[in-house]
């Protein structure tokens, strides 16, 4: 089967598309505004870009607004500074619960019950609860399209990382300790629980 992505529908291109990228891991990106107003919500398009200078990306689909933009997008352009915090079996329900619409000045961190923490290297503050969570000033943001089903694609650089003691030793992270979780499609989630390895198989000589 080959599917004309150009013969169906935008909704129908966005279900075929997150129901094959999967899982997907979860940013749980918390931005403020220029009075200081704070913002948590997630994002499934996400994911690491490199290690030097360690960045991160992730992307905001265009929204239902007169702007076309999210919060965490003006927030971003307003105060280019945020955090991706990272979702885990333990704040999977307070996660979703930041996914709810909410009007620009009311704090998804009051509505879900969570605890803005002080970041060390930015202004804006990580969520006390999440297991780990990058500090990044903004590097770029790159609009794809302004349509519906579009999306602008925001790259932050890394200046901190806050890790849990009881997820770090020796230089990684403890999967069974941090309990990651990931996106589907639909209302779908998993658990990152059923782990495999394979060694790299080198070059023939």
């Amino acid at each position: 089967m080959l599917i004309d992505i150009h013969a169906i529908l935008e909704r129908d291109r966005y279900k075929l598309l997150i129901g094959a990228v999967v899982p997907r891991p979860i940013a749980w990106v918390s931005t403020m505004d220029g009075a200081g107003n704070l913002n948590v919500a997630p994002f499934s398009f996400f994911n690491a870009v490199c290690s030097n200078p360690m960045t991160l990306m992730f992307s905001v689909a265009v929204a239902e607004t007169v702007d076309g933009k999210k919060d965490t997008l003006r927030n971003i352009e307003a105060v280019p500074e945020f955090v991706i915090n990272m979702t885990n079996a333990a704040t999977a329900a307070a996660m979703n619960l930041t996914a709810t619409p909410l009007p620009a000045t009311q704090s998804e961190f009051d509505w879900a019950g969570l605890t803005p923490a002080p970041s060390k290297m930015i202004r804006v503050p990580r969520v006390a609860e999440a297991p780990i969570a990058f500090e990044c000033t903004l590097q770029r943001i790159v609009t794809i399209s302004d349509l519906p089903g579009g999306a602008s694609v925001i790259f932050g650089e890394v200046q901190g990382v806050f890790v849990r003691d009881d997820l770090y030793a020796n230089g990684r992270i403890l999967l069974d300790a941090y309990q990651p979780i990931g996106r589907l499609g639909g209302n779908g989630y998993e658990r990152v629980t059923n782990t495999f390895e394979m060694e790299r198989v080198p070059a023939p000589e």
